[in-house]
């Protein structure tokens, strides 16, 4: 039986999860957390880009945006916490484009490469693969570029996260059971500790969107857990108001 919140013992700097307080150790650090904002573009949840071309409603994606918009208000105001975007798309010359991938977005009438209402489709530099307006990165936060769903395949993601001391992430972005998820598995083989915000991701089709959460909480918590950003905000604004036990010996930074 999966627990629900109110069974769960909740300390002032743990998040009510699902299917357990995140994080597993007690307490979130900000300067050893990021959060990662995966593939927010105008391909996946905009009008005129990759999702929209094939056919499906933007609200599925794009309801994604404000929560996410509110989440990184609230982030951005505490020293220390990282903030990382990703971003899908292949080189112009689709070196990195695999003959399979591109067959595929072929038969569904979105060809990966071909030109679109906002340009070349999942191409790097093309007003499509920019990050949507609304969730712009500051000038000192970092985007992993990458070719492929997950967001350590083929990037720098890892040694980034090493560098700077992250042992913790939480996940928000599109789409929940594709590009999410997928980083979702490759963190948590990598030993990283994951929390995924419900309201704060989405997919094509709401059942996908369902089942990828589901999966997370599977066998305790097979990837991580899952909460949403109401109850994050509530354990960060908790922590700033009273400074954590890390904080208070030199941990927060």
């Amino acid at each position: 039986m999966v627990p629900n919140y109110h069974q769960q013992q909740i300390s002032k700097g743990s998040i009510p999860s699902i299917p357990y307080a995140w994080p597993y150790d007690g307490e979130l650090v900000p300067g050893k957390t990021a959060l990662l904002v995966i593939d927010m573009q105008t391909d996946f949840c905009g009008k005129s880009g990759y999702v929209d071309r094939m056919g499906y409603d933007l609200f599925t994606t794009a309801r994604a945006i404000e929560p996410i918009r509110r989440l990184l208000d609230v982030v951005r105001s505490i020293p220390g916490f990282t903030v990382i975007y990703t971003r899908e798309g292949h080189r112009p010359d689709l070196s990195d484009l695999p003959d399979n991938k591109r067959w595929r977005s072929r038969q569904i009438g979105a060809e990966i490469g071909s030109e679109g209402r906002a340009g070349r489709i999942l191409v790097r530099g093309e007003p499509g693969w920019q990050i949507v307006p609304e969730l712009m990165p500051l000038p000192d936060e970092t985007i992993v570029d990458k070719p492929g769903k997950g967001g350590f395949y083929a990037t720098s993601l890892d040694m980034i996260l090493k560098n700077r001391g992250i042992t913790h992430l939480i996940l928000t972005g599109i789409t929940t059971d594709v590009g999410v998820q997928t980083t979702m598995r490759e963190a948590n083989d990598r030993g990283y500790e994951c929390l995924i915000l419900e309201d704060c991701t989405g997919a094509t089709d709401i059942n996908n969107h369902v089942a990828a959460l589901n999966m997370v909480t599977m066998q305790g918590g097979v990837f991580g857990a899952v909460s949403s950003s109401d109850k994050l905000i509530g354990t960060l604004l908790r922590l700033q108001l009273e400074p954590s036990s890390h904080e208070r010996t030199g941990e927060f930074i």
